[in-house]
């Protein structure tokens, strides 16, 4: 669950004012608009990188509006990856858990069976610098799943990719959806990769939110 409650933005002269948004438990929520109205800015308010003015964010009935990223239990994709390239596959999928000093088995076991998820078992040893851009969203994904978080942050998961691996990328999500039922708050402009994917579609404009019928 992702509450929002008049929450105000500042940076620099770019502001948002009143945002207040309500994401139930298990939902895949997108949110259109166009560049630069502030869609990025609501996702690193919730995942904590931008400090809010005033207002308050709940994840999963917390409060964790004062709190730091690493405290809101998110798993955050955002659109450059920031994947370790000095690390391998496994090692960057494994990097959350182990900074939770999870027992190694579990470790082991957890990114297994996400390796398994995402179709990258044969990457597992290979370093990221070495992947293709769609392998390496994968790994992205695997990374922020793998603590098994309440909420998931994608910020436009698909736009550095070709067509054919947008698609690819695409059916993943909705597979990754069906498995985990993580609640999701996903950003983009692209109309028909919100449609594919939504359970109800968000749009920003002028700084306003409100909400879509998803289309087939």
């Amino acid at each position: 669950m992702i509450d929002l409650e008049n929450v105000y933005i500042k940076s620099g002269e770019f502001e948002l004012r009143d945002v207040t948004l309500h994401i139930g438990s298990g939902e895949y929520i997108v949110l259109m608009g166009k560049t630069g109205c502030g869609k990025s800015t609501i996702l690193e308010a919730v995942c904590g990188l931008r400090r809010v003015q005033s207002g308050r964010i709940i994840i999963d009935d917390q409060d964790v509006t004062d709190c730091s990223p690493a405290d809101r239990g998110i798993g955050y994709v955002p659109q450059d990856l920031a994947l370790f390239p000095t690390m391998s596959v496994f090692d960057n999928i494994a990097f959350a858990l182990n900074l939770r000093k999870t027992p190694t088995g579990q470790v082991t076991k957890r990114v297994d069976h996400l390796a398994e998820v995402l179709g990258i078992e044969s990457l597992l040893k290979r370093h990221v610098a070495k992947l293709s851009g769609g392998e390496s969203q994968r790994v992205a994904l695997g990374r922020a799943l793998s603590f098994e978080p309440p909420v998931l942050l994608l910020d436009e998961p698909l736009s550095a990719l070709d067509e054919s691996t947008q698609d690819e990328i695409r059916q993943l999500l909705i597979n990754v959806k069906k498995q985990t039922g993580v609640t999701t708050l996903h950003v983009t402009h692209n109309k028909s990769e919100a449609n594919a994917l939504a359970d109800r579609l968000l749009t920003l404009t002028d700084g306003v939110l409100s909400w879509e019928s998803v289309t087939d």
